[in-house]
């Protein structure tokens, strides 16, 4: 797994390839800025990028702006974001092309190592890794749609899990029930969402997680 990694806080930067690489696992770039993490992608290729959703000059969204340039350049590369808060703008532009190969974890989140590693692992192998604390306040904003109103308790536990990425067997796993009740809760999910049923994991997720943009955002330097 080659891997290049953009964030401006040295000491982070600096910390997660030690321990990337510590997993024998290939960092071939590291860099500070997006005009770097751009061009670390065109001459090495990467398999995944960890992307900060705010770098230099502003401080804004420039790493979500570039990250969404290097998927262009390079379709399928997979990316993991990394806030230092919770915030949904990032959803709008990544989740464009789709929910697949994307991770979206708070910074808190990499001193976690076992959690960090199996969600970087799960993104590089095409799927979906969403901080489980962004989900959970996601979940709990006001939004102006009331459609999650319509949810049971158990019906929002396994949308929170969905959005995390986890498929009906891991979810099953957490909730400790079995796998036809999941698909019963996901069929119910989607019927109360007003959202087509799929058990498609991209397709699933990726509508699971445009519902959620509804929410506001917080407000805050990554």
């Amino acid at each position: 797994m080659r891997i290049v990694i953009a964030e401006d806080d040295l000491l982070l930067r600096e910390g997660v390839a030690l321990l990337l690489r510590a997993e024998s696992l290939d960092v071939v770039a590291t860099t500070d800025n997006p005009d770097d993490f751009l061009r670390a992608v065109d001459e090495h290729e990467p398999d995944v990028a960890i992307v900060d959703v705010r770098m230099p000059p502003t401080h804004t969204k420039e790493g979500i702006v570039a990250a969404v340039e290097a998927r262009r350049r390079r379709p399928g590369l997979a990316v993991l974001v990394l806030s230092a808060y919770v915030e949904q703008s990032f959803a709008t532009d990544l989740l464009a092309g789709g929910s697949a190969r994307l991770g979206y974890l708070l910074k808190e989140r990499v001193g976690r190592v076992t959690e960090f590693l199996d969600a970087l692992h799960r993104v590089a192998d095409g799927g979906t890794a969403i901080d489980p604390e962004v989900v959970a306040q996601l979940l709990a904003r006001p939004r102006s749609d009331d459609r999650l109103e319509r949810l049971s308790p158990r019906e929002r536990d396994v949308l929170a899990l969905m959005a995390e990425g986890l498929g009906n067997g891991a979810i099953a796993e957490r909730l400790v029930v079995t796998d036809g009740a999941v698909h019963k809760h996901i069929r119910s999910i989607f019927a109360k969402l007003d959202l087509a049923p799929d058990d498609s994991a991209d397709r699933r997720v990726t509508a699971v997680l445009r519902y959620l943009e509804n929410a506001r955002t917080v407000p805050g330097r990554a």
